[in-house]
């Protein structure tokens, strides 16, 4: 058949729905596309979390935090209800557990987080199907813990505004070093390959000389594309690399790229 008036590109896997007249598939797509949207609208607005509980505080639109618990069994539930609730956290705000049950987090979990603007955390339990994609269409935070301990350093951290996020190291690419160049200007410049990833400016960088770090926390302070300034190069193309008030280069050393990245929690 051949399919006229396509306003997008259809995904893989959706479906037509024949209807008698163009007015009632009209109305279908635009109530489709208006619930998507709101899904979409709902996900980058995220309700809140542990993250930014001390923001939404400060900016007086709550002042306590919901909490829905699920276990694997009642006694590690119970157990953590009752440590979260001696958390001692002053006046300004309060903790409140909405729902404990036990057994993976379902879609009315979700919904429930939804109204009353909650938390989700999972001990020991993950979500059932399509769960997490409804939590993320909903802007809902879910949390899963196998220790306790974590459970509560985390919601204490959050109610007393200290949560901080985690990194961890990201390499974005290395350069192979062909020759060394003297400049009273720059210092020592390395004329390098790209050989993976990409040489951004201003990244941070380590160079590496035989498997061992020569120079750790330095910083791409020039690059160079021949006599022109560079913002970044990628693999495969030729470059000059200025490492700052660092000289230590060699033909052969390995210019590593790096960033720090946030950890999502999970």
């Amino acid at each position: 058949m051949q399919v006229l008036g396509l306003s997008a590109v259809p995904r893989a896997g959706d479906s037509f729905l024949v209807t008698n007249d163009d007015r009632t598939a009209r109305q279908i797509a635009e109530k489709r596309e208006a619930a998507e949207r709101n899904a979409l609208l709902a996900k980058r607005r995220k309700r809140v979390s542990l993250e930014n509980f001390d923001q939404v505080v400060a900016e007086g639109k709550i002042d306590t935090l919901n909490l829905i618990l699920k276990g694997d069994v009642s006694g590690a539930v119970e157990a953590l209800e009752d440590a979260l609730l001696q958390i001692d956290v002053g006046d300004d705000v309060q903790l409140r557990v909405i729902h404990r049950g036990v057994g993976a987090i379902t879609q009315n979990d979700v919904n429930l987080a939804t109204v009353d603007n909650a938390v989700i955390v999972g001990f020991n339990v993950r979500p059932a199907e399509r769960v997490t994609q409804l939590a993320e269409e909903e802007g809902v935070d879910m949390r899963f813990y196998s220790v306790i301990y974590a459970a509560i350093d985390d919601i204490e951290s959050a109610l007393k505004g200290m949560l901080k996020p985690e990194y961890e190291e990201v390499s974005l690419g290395s350069a192979e070093v062909r020759e060394v160049f003297r400049s009273s200007k720059f210092g020592n410049i390395a004329g390098s390959i790209v050989r993976s990833g990409i040489m951004r400016r201003n990244a941070k960088a380590r160079l590496i000389r035989d498997g061992s770090v020569v120079g750790d926390n330095l910083v791409i302070d020039s690059l160079k594309r021949f006599k022109d300034d560079a913002t970044e190069v990628r693999d495969g193309f030729e470059c000059g690399i200025g490492l700052g008030s660092f000289n230590n280069i060699q033909e052969g050393d390995t210019i590593e790229t790096w960033e720090m990245r946030e950890i999502p929690r999970t």
